[in-house]
Parts: C-alpha cells; sequence; structure tokens
C-alpha cells in the first residue's frame, strides 16, 4: 500500500484524484485561503469530538464549488498552552483565537480521525530527510547550466544518500515497530556520521596473494561498524540483493575485513 502526506502547496483536486487512480492513500493540508467557505464551516461549529486534552476534531465529507465531487474533511482544533497577549489580529481567510489553532486535512483514508491526524503529524520526519539531503549530499546545488548534466547530478546525490539509508538498514536491527506516525523502524546515523566514521578514515589496500586487503590504524569501535558493515554486504552479494543497493553487479567477491587487518603501525598519510 502506498501512503502519501502532502503539505498545503499540493493541494488541488487533480492531486486528489491522481492519487486515487495510483490506488495510494492520502492526507493533504487544506490551505484556508483557497476554500473561504472552510472559516465559516469552524466559526459556525458548536461542538467537537474530543482526541486528548491539547486537540479534539469533527469532520465532513464536503464537496467545493468547483470540484466534481465530494472529499472527506477533517477539522483539527488544537488548545493553545496559553493564551496569546496583546490584541487579537483577524485574518480574512483563517479563523483567528487566542486559545485555540486549527487545521483542516483533506483525506481519502477510512481510518478515524486520530489516526487521520498522527499521520499527517508525521510528515514532519520528511523535512528531517530533505535537510540532511541538502545538508550531506548538496541536493540542493546546481552545478552547471545543463538540464541533463543536473539531472545526473540529482540522481547521484539520490543514489549516495539512498545507499547509505539502505546500508544502515541491511546492517543493524530494527529499532521500533510500526505506528500511526509511520516515523522510520531504523534509527538512522545522519550521513555525515557515516562519513566521517567509516568512509574518510586512513588506510591501506593491499593484495598480497589476490586477496583485497584494507589495513587501518587499530580501532575496535571502528573495526566493529566495518566487520558490521562487511557482514550485511556479504548476506546482499549471497542473495543477489545488490540491485537493491543500488549496484548493478559487483566483480569479484566483497572484500572480507578481518580483525587482523587493523595494525597499529600505519600512519595518516598514508590514506
Amino acid at each position: 500500500m502506498i501512503e502519501s502526506r502532502l503539505d498545503s502547496a499540493f493541494f488541488g483536486e487533480n492531486t486528489a484524484l491522481l492519487l486515487e487512480e495510483l490506488q495510494a492513500e492520502y492526507t493533504i493540508s487544506v490551505p484556508f485561503e483557497r476554500l473561504p467557505e472552510l472559516k465559516g464551516m469552524i466559526e459556525q461549529r458548536k461542538r467537537w469530538r474530543r482526541i486528548d486534552d491539547t486537540w479534539s476534531y469533527f469532520e465532513t465529507t464536503w464537496k467545493p464549488k468547483s470540484w466534481l465531487r465530494s472529499m472527506r474533511f477533517v477539522f483539527v482544533l488544537q488548545q493553545s498552552p496559553r493564551r496569546q497577549p496583546g490584541p487579537l489580529q483577524l485574518d480574512l481567510f483563517e479563523p483567528q483565537s487566542g486559545e485555540y489553532a486549527y487545521k483542516v486535512i483533506m483525506t481519502n483514508k477510512r481510518c478515524a480521525a486520530k489516526s487521520v491526524m498522527l499521520f499527517h503529524h508525521g510528515r514532519g520526519s520528511q523535512e528531517g530527510i530533505i535537510g540532511e539531503a541538502k545538508e550531506s549530499v548538496m541536493m540542493d546545488y546546481v552545478p552547471t547550466r545543463s538540464w541533463a548534466r543536473n539531472q545526473f547530478y540529482m540522481l547521484a546525490a539520490t543514489m549516495a544518500h539512498n545507499v547509505t539509508r539502505e546500508l544502515q538498514m541491511r546492517t543493524t536491527p530494527r529499532r521500533r515497530g510500526a505506528d500511526p506516525k509511520r516515523a522510520a523502524l531504523w534509527l538512522f546515523e545522519k550521513l555525515e556520521t557515516v562519513r566521517n566514521r567509516t568512509i574518510q578514515r586512513a588506510g591501506r589496500l593491499y593484495r598480497p596473494d589476490g586477496t583485497l586487503i584494507l589495513t587501518m590504524s587499530r580501532n575496535e569501535a571502528v573495526q566493529a561498524d566495518y566487520d558490521r558493515i562487511m557482514r550485511g554486504l556479504g548476506q546482499a552479494a549471497r542473495s543477489g540483493d545488490f540491485c537493491k543497493l543500488g549496484v548493478n553487479s559487483l566483480p569479484g567477491s566483497v572484500p572480507e575485513v578481518r580483525s587482523a587487518l587493523f595494525s597499529s603501525d600505519l600512519n595518516s598519510d598514508n590514506s
């Protein structure tokens, strides 16, 4: 099953119909300025259903005037932790209150409103992924004036990000179970951490008797990381799953890192 949660920039009937055509479940933030009727619905509402001490809701199936069909809209009320000081600035489209904040979610999910809200709130983790991609693999960088070259750069950056995530999924156990927010099942390290700890290290490659050997300064934590990574890669090689790591084929076998390969006589200028 495909699930999607989108910000208000993607709100629209065409987006919703496309997702339903793809048999995807979705939640989309609704911008108040696009549908002025929403403000009146909230202001006229007298009774809200309680979710917990902070959140309440009501929902309706409603068709905007220019749309072809009705959609499910979930109206969410959040009780502010403290009253806003000073005069209240009213808004033409969005309901304003010193005690409450409002949002509207459009969805085709059939689960309870609480589950819809929690799923939609979980999209904050996506912002972290985008921010990490921009910071660690320079995905927001435009290197050339050529569309094809920029596209190739974007694909390479995306592959670097995905391979690092897939590598951690292959070599570490799941730390979470499924929950309504759809948080990642693994606790991922940042790409910068993986790069500094396992890639940007002084080392020397030898091939005595045709066997590829990596020699590094002795460090038990780094050795444990390399052993864990190489075991995961070895399992992927035996199962034929290297394509899932972004590699179509590998010449020869995966190099094996043994504890004896870590020596204390390696200088930093031999990288």
